[in-house]
């Protein structure tokens, strides 16, 4: 019997989090992982935010109704095991609950990893189900472990997201329109695509306080703030959405009319619900989920080169994150589960900078 601690999610409020701990028994053919350090982004706003309609509360069952355990990307230590193969001490990184410990049942064990072959996850998609043994992963470093949780889910995303855009010839789009420019994920996005597609002109949207940073970045052609929509030229172009803003998905609709050739809809970091009826635009505003791009790709290419040409694309953006003066980034650590609540509140409300990067340490 392990107590495990759960920072949980009010899924009709996701501004409301609270703290529950309950006793947990451990069954034959079950590890314990302890969780270590995460990062806490935007991203895990989004998985919030879309927890029904794209499934992520499914992943970690919480033990009270209407609440929601939040998926985080980090590393954990094994505490506990009785399958083989799986040694106490090991370390692993993956898609984790923001909670002390997790119970799994490894499936699929090789040196590389396992699967998580709790019954629940069984028809989950599998890039979320996998778990990467730190000794046997090739784009591992224990010096970059804070980059790697900040950069590597969310790169993931963005360099999908262009292969996707890539692989659909833009949806007969001649420019790229991304919104919340500054967000990781965003200007991941506009990397990729630039490595892919280099001809495509890149429009980053954001805010007046952020422009400065956007430019500076150096990924987008040209940078305007929501307010200069207006200015924009009229011509053909494929909005991706990571603000979950109805209000601007509408006015770019507007301003586009018919040109706007498609519209993606990738993250939210609103307040308010982005699920407000839009059966009246055309094109129709379309969920992306990697997942499904991820899956198409391994069909065609097979999972070994797809993983190859990710982690090359990843480690080239890694660098280049590194390497900025000013930093793109800045590391700030912070401990226990109170810190990761007032993160998520600062996250909810978008009172965090694009330049700062928040891991959060459960583990002295």
């Amino acid at each position: 019997m392990i107590r495990i601690t759960r920072l949980l999610t009010n899924k009709a409020d996701i501004s409301e989090t609270l703290l529950a701990t309950t006793p947990t028994g451990v069954e034959a053919d079950k590890v314990v992982l302890k969780i270590d350090s995460f990062a806490l982004t935007t991203n895990n706003i989004t998985y919030a935010a879309f927890g029904e309609v794209m499934g992520y509360w499914k992943f970690f069952p919480s033990p009270r109704d209407g609440w929601g355990n939040l998926p985080v990307w980090g590393f954990a230590d094994v505490v506990q095991s009785d399958v083989d193969g799986i040694q106490v001490g090991e370390r692993f990184y993956g898609f984790f609950p923001l909670a002390s410990h997790v119970v799994m049942q490894p499936g699929r064990i090789t040196q590389a990893g396992f699967f998580d072959a709790l019954p629940h996850r069984r028809d989950l998609p599998v890039v979320y189900n996998q778990y990467t043994r730190c000794s046997h992963d090739a784009g591992y470093d224990p010096a970059l472990e804070d980059i790697q949780s900040l950069l590597r889910p969310l790169f993931i995303t963005s360099y999908v997201l262009a292969d996707f855009l890539q692989d659909n010839a833009l949806f007969g789009a001649g420019q790229v329109l991304l919104s919340s420019a500054s967000s990781k994920t965003a200007y991941g996005t506009a990397h990729a695509l630039k490595q892919i597609a280099p001809q495509t002109p890149l429009v980053g949207m954001t805010s007046a306080r952020n422009r400065d940073f956007v430019q500076g970045l150096g990924c987008y052609d040209h940078v305007v703030t929501y307010e200069e929509l207006p200015d924009l030229a009229v011509v053909p172009t494929a909005y991706v959405d990571f603000s979950g803003s109805a209000p601007l998905r509408e006015a770019i609709h507007a301003h586009f009319g018919g040109k706007l050739r498609y519209d993606c809809v990738v993250g939210s970091a609103q307040t308010a619900s982005p699920f407000r009826d839009h059966s009246n635009l055309s094109p129709k505003p379309t969920f992306f989920f990697a997942p499904t791009q991820i899956a198409k790709r391994n069909k065609e290419i097979g999972s070994k080169e797809q993983t190859r040409r990710m982690l090359e694309a990843q480690n080239r953006f890694f660098s280049l994150v590194g390497s900025q003066t000013p930093p793109w980034l800045t590391v700030i650590e912070h401990q226990g589960f109170e810190q990761a609540q007032k993160l998520l509140a600062q996250l909810h409300k978008g009172e965090i900078g694009p330049e700062t990067g928040n891991i959060v340490r459960l583990q002295g």
